[in-house]
Formats: structure tokens, C-alpha cells, sequence
């Protein structure tokens, strides 16, 4: 197990191996994000769809899921004449980072737990038995 973790640390992780670790991001997640990460202006679904040659309701649902984890934005344009579309950009890499930061700090919490109840459980005794603080 040591060595499985050694190892696993030991890869060079790029950043969108990291938002696939701790948001479960499938391959086109992870296209979509990129592509309006590399984009100065924010994009319509149907002008990503093109770009990642998708079909426009598969693209829908991928930037739902990137919506739902905070790492993409959407903005309301209005038209002059009445009516609006949406256009999408990835949120602010600061915040993102604060948030993997904030994920990271939470798992790291509860390894500690399990750890302290390893061992009580095998005889080194542990101060906390309190449970574990919760994943978001």
C-alpha cells in the first residue's frame, strides 16, 4: 500500500489530472474546461459544442456538471431588442484553487481520523474519536 501511494504521489500531476481527481470529470468535462480556459471571451453552448465537436445537448450537460462544481460561470447577455443567451468562462483560477485547497484540507482531515482510529483499534491509542469532518 505504501508503495501504491508512493508511487501515485510520485506522478507528475498536471492540473487537469487534478480537477479529474477531486471533481470526477469525465474526458469531455475536462475538453470543455479547457477550451474555455484557452478562450478570452466566454462562449456560447452552441459555439463549444462546435469547438469540441459535440452535439449541443452532450455539451449542455457537461457544462451543467461544470456549473454544479464552481469551476464555470454563466452570464446572461441581453439583446437590445428584448430576449438573452447564455455565454459560459471558467471561473476565477483563484477560487478554484482556494476550493481544491479547501478539498484537500478536507480529506487530509479525515486520512488523520482514520489514522487515530487505526490506532485505537490496534492498541496505539488516539486522543480523537470524534467523527470525522464531513466531504463536501
Amino acid at each position: 500500500m505504501v508503495e501504491a501511494l508512493n508511487r501515485h504521489l510520485e506522478q507528475d500531476l498536471e492540473c487537469e489530472t487534478l480537477l479529474e481527481c477531486l471533481y470526477d470529470l469525465n474526458a469531455l468535462d475536462r475538453e470543455c474546461f479547457n477550451v474555455l480556459a484557452d478562450t478570452a471571451e466566454p462562449l456560447t453552448i452552441d459555439e463549444l459544442a462546435s469547438t469540441v465537436d459535440r452535439e449541443r445537448s452532450t455539451v449542455y450537460r457537461s457544462i451543467q456538471r461544470l456549473l454544479q462544481f464552481g469551476l464555470v460561470q454563466k452570464e446572461q447577455v441581453n439583446y437590445d431588442r428584448g430576449g438573452y443567451y447564455h455565454v459560459y468562462r471558467i471561473t476565477n483560477p483563484d477560487e478554484i484553487g482556494d476550493e481544491m485547497q479547501t478539498k484537500l484540507n478536507d480529506w487530509y482531515a479525515q486520512i488523520g481520523y482514520l489514522v487515530g482510529r487505526f490506532r485505537e483499534k490496534y492498541g496505539e491509542g488516539s486522543d480523537s474519536t470524534e467523527s470525522p469532518p464531513p466531504v463536501t
